[in-house]
């Protein structure tokens, strides 16, 4: 095994500045409900709403883009939400890609659920789906070297492209 590959030939990728996020002391509550019950501000990360679920992008990010949509209600387990919230959120996860596409023209995405602490989740206790768009070649020595992410846009005009996107996009 070496550092390209691991014993099933898989290149892994690395985040090591997620490993701070994941051990930080997180405030007390949801960051998820935080954001359901905010105002809607331009400059939260807040892009889309609906009656079910809502759009935001990931305040720490592995690419440009990368957001997350979540039922507006607090539910931790995806058995647990109503037919409506699961159509909504397939919907609104269509809509984002098809926003990133026109904003970003990225290359692919990955797009899933990280249920569970043990599998990935940041936040368990509040379902969310990520959406991050991918380029071809888009890892780099940055995070492995100097761990540090490179993030071609800031959040602020990510959001500002994203938002109009969406505007545009029938419902």
């Amino acid at each position: 095994m070496n550092s390209e590959s691991d014993p099933a030939g898989r290149r892994p990728l690395w985040a090591p500045w997620r490993l701070e996020y994941v051990r930080s002391d997180r405030a007390e509550g949801c960051p998820f409900c935080d954001a359901v019950a905010a105002v809607d501000d331009p400059n939260s990360l807040v892009l889309e709403r609906r009656t079910h679920c809502l759009t935001m992008l990931n305040a720490y990010p592995y690419a440009s883009g990368h957001l997350m949509v979540l039922p507006s209600r607090h539910v931790a387990q995806l058995e647990a939400i109503s037919d409506a919230e699961a159509r909504e959120l397939t919907q609104l996860t269509q809509r984002a890609i098809r926003a990133l596409t026109q904003v970003m023209q990225p290359d692919g995405f990955n797009v899933g659920l990280n249920l569970g602490t043990a599998a990935g989740a940041g936040v368990a206790e509040h379902l969310h789906q990520h959406v991050v768009p991918r380029w071809s070649g888009d890892t780099n020595f940055m995070p492995v070297i100097a761990d540090t992410g490179v993030l071609p846009a800031a959040l602020e005009a990510t959001r500002a492209s994203l938002a109009a996107a969406l505007a545009r996009i029938p419902v």
